[in-house]
């Protein structure tokens, strides 16, 4: 079994109930994590929104039962992809991923080029992290069936690897067919752009993750309950042909907030070590937030990174 160091990741605030903010503070955010030793951040997609926000708390259209959106229908969401490619430029280490990249609603050789260059671009700092989302509107917007966005999102990363890995790329499919085409440049792994699979502990998403990479990001009630799910999927990916050994999994860093909606450190860290114990590899630390102040935020970001090292044994 493969030993993956634990990293922290945070989300970078790329949207807005603001009609016209200022992103400002999202950059000083992604400069001050940088400097503080943050592992990734993280960053969100939406291409449109309709009016049925509510379905994002409905687990059966894919939503997470409870959940809310953050803003309303006209809410300023930037994309992830042009909003890294922006802030990669202001940082010198820390990785990018998208939460979550709908794969589908991208043209997929357009999307392959753009993540390959932008891989490139960062030295290798990109992650996708892919779903296949839980709104309706989007998939209308782009012309896409909703009830076949599972198959539209493997198309996708199908289409995608084949042009990463293959020098003279062929691929056949109902869907597109081309042979002898050349794209480049490459990620700047062999193997592309790393892909995490986004989705609850089911059939499909355990195909996938045997096929696009044992890299998880639970969803939904198998995200709130790791300690069931998480041994549930090992077997099931093992079973599957996927290399359950090898698997990395996001999960929620356990936070505890004081009275003044500050974190407590501490006590935080204190739940880390058995999240470990089950295999949780990457920490989703629950904040979005804008900095006002670079280099407080900073000294902030630095106080939790210390912390969580010392309590994963980095140090």
């Amino acid at each position: 079994m493969v030993r993956h160091a634990s990293e922290l990741s945070i989300h970078l605030c790329n949207f807005s109930a603001d009609a016209e903010p200022d992103w400002g503070p999202m950059f000083a955010f992604a400069r001050a994590a940088d400097a503080a030793g943050v592992d990734r951040l993280q960053v969100s997609d939406h291409i449109v929104f309709g009016e049925e926000l509510d379905e994002y708390g409905k687990p059966e259209v894919g939503g997470t039962k409870g959940g809310t959106q953050p803003t309303g229908p006209d809410g300023a969401w930037l994309e992830p992809l042009t909003t890294i490619s922006v802030v990669t430029g202001m940082t010198k280490r820390i990785r990018f991923r998208t939460q979550i990249l709908l794969a589908a609603l991208r043209r997929p050789a357009v999307l392959a080029k753009t993540a390959a260059t932008l891989d490139v671009l960062s030295g290798g700092r990109l992650d996708l992290g892919v779903g296949v989302g839980w709104q309706r509107a989007e998939y209308d917007a782009a012309g896409l069936g909703f009830e076949g966005r599972g198959r539209l999102l493997e198309h996708s990363l199908d289409v995608c690897q084949t042009l990463w890995r293959e020098q003279r790329a062929s691929f056949r499919s109902p869907d597109l067919t081309f042979e002898a085409i050349h794209q480049a440049p490459k990620p700047t792994c062999p193997d592309g752009v790393p892909i995490w699979i986004s989705g609850t502990l089911r059939g499909p998403t355990v195909a996938r993750l045997a096929k696009y990479g044992p890299r998880w990001i639970p969803w939904g009630e198998d995200a709130a309950n790791l300690k069931e799910s998480l041994p549930r999927l090992k077997e099931a990916l093992a079973k599957a042909g996927g290399d359950a050994d090898n698997l990395q999994v996001s999960g929620s860093l356990p936070a505890v907030w004081k009275a003044d909606g500050s974190m407590d450190i501490a006590r935080t860290m204190d739940g880390v070590p058995a999240l470990c114990e089950i295999g949780v590899t990457d920490f989703s630390c629950p904040i979005y937030a804008r900095a006002t102040d670079q280099a407080e935020t900073e000294a902030a970001l630095r106080a939790i990174v210390d912390a969580f090292r010392t309590a994963t044994g980095r140090r």
